[in-house]
């Protein structure tokens, strides 16, 4: 079952994704719930393999945004980094970042299914 110290063991600035919720714990986890719906570790995935900068970095600053608004600093850390790299159009491996970003998106997961 989703927790708030569930969410704070996981790595979630919890004061500050509930602040940015109205301080409502349901509309919170709702929103964290819409947030394992989201596409866009796929299309970022996708545009990485395809080796298409610009739809990466739209993906990646995406889920920058979405993660970023409840908190999630265990995808925000390298989906910012990630954006940044890809915001200055630089071609290099970023296989390291898509790993730890679908490592900690499948934590959420795990943390949400129990």
């Amino acid at each position: 079952m989703l927790t708030l110290d569930a969410l704070k063991t996981y790595g979630a600035n919890v004061n500050e994704g509930m602040t940015r919720c109205m301080n409502n714990e349901q509309f919170y986890f709702r929103m964290i719930g819409l947030v394992l719906k989201d596409t866009s570790v796929e299309k970022l995935e996708k545009a990485l393999t395809e080796q298409d900068l610009t739809a990466a970095f739209e993906a990646a600053h995406a889920l920058k945004g979405v993660v970023g608004n409840l908190a999630l600093d265990p995808i925000y850390q390298p989906a910012t980094e990630l954006t940044e790299l890809l915001r200055a159009g630089k071609e290099g491996d970023y296989a390291a970042y898509l790993a730890q970003i679908k490592e900690a998106f499948a934590d959420l997961a795990a943390i949400c299914q129990v």
